[in-house]
């Protein structure tokens, strides 16, 4: 059995506790306009074609993106890793794209990475069966959940697809005795007028339990624009400015309300 991913990122920081191993898993069922992953988006391989120029000269050159990679191949990258890993009480994170999208590989790799020892977490967007989610959390340590808008009929114009599963998702993991971080996306003009922060605070306050342990802002960046033009996808999101830092502050200040640790970015 393999997976496929778009891409590999050793020593995260932000992706959970410690220094960890991420693997980032291809393909995705939602269109944030905001997505700063685009090549995570298509749930198969995809060759791009690269050009370049030096002076008046244009050199082309093909790129691949999507590898598949088996468990074994993921054990080896994290076997080299494991000193750092278990120094910082780190692990292994499964981010995409959608990592449910490959809902039963990514429960063998769960499965084979705990029993080696590895702390595990999953990034997702909560869009999945709860079939799915059940499979996954004996095997799970850490849920990254991200919550983008509470209201169905926003959150279907924001991403494309219905919140219904991902809100009901986010209540079984509440409850599962599993360590659990939300991830807020803070994106100008769609999610972050101060009614609906409001209602977002109280439901967090209303369904929070012990798993609960942090909340993360994510400000809105411009860092993947560039993907898009190389993957032929248009970019909603001209015009569009990062927060400031002091109204990132001034958020982080309004969540700690709940009671929860807050943290500004991942």
């Amino acid at each position: 059995m393999k997976g496929l991913f778009f891409s590999v990122k050793r020593y995260s920081i932000h992706d959970g506790q410690g220094i960890r191993v991420t693997f980032f898993m291809k393909g995705c069922p939602l269109r944030c306009r905001w997505c700063h992953n685009p090549e995570g988006i298509s749930p198969l391989p995809e060759s791009v074609v690269q050009t370049n120029r030096i002076g008046t000269h244009k050199f082309s050159h093909v790129e691949e993106v999507g590898r598949y990679y088996s468990i074994d191949y993921i054990l080896e990258i994290l076997n080299k890793e494991k000193v750092f890993m278990n120094h910082s009480k780190g692990g292994v994170t499964f981010s995409g794209g959608e990592p449910m999208l490959q809902a039963e590989f990514l429960l063998e790799a769960l499965k084979v990475c705990k029993e080696k020892g590895y702390h595990t977490a999953v990034d997702t967007s909560g869009y999945s069966s709860v079939e799915n989610f059940k499979s996954i959390i004996p095997f799970t340590d850490l849920f990254l959940f991200d919550i983008k808008h509470l209201d169905d009929v926003k959150h279907i114009e924001l991403t494309g697809a219905s919140n219904k599963d991902i809100l009901n998702n986010y209540l079984l993991l509440t409850n599962c005795e599993k360590d659990l971080y939300v991830r807020i996306p803070i994106i100008p003009g769609m999610n972050d007028d101060i009614d609906y922060l409001e209602r977002l605070r109280n439901f967090l306050i209303s369904t929070k339990t012990d798993s609960l342990k942090r909340i993360n802002l994510l400000p809105f960046h411009k860092i993947g624009s560039s993907k898009y033009k190389k993957f032929n996808i248009p970019y909603n999101m001209e015009g569009k400015e990062p927060p400031g830092k002091v109204k990132m502050q001034e958020l982080k200040e309004f969540f700690m309300e709940t009671g929860i640790p807050v943290k500004i970015g991942g």
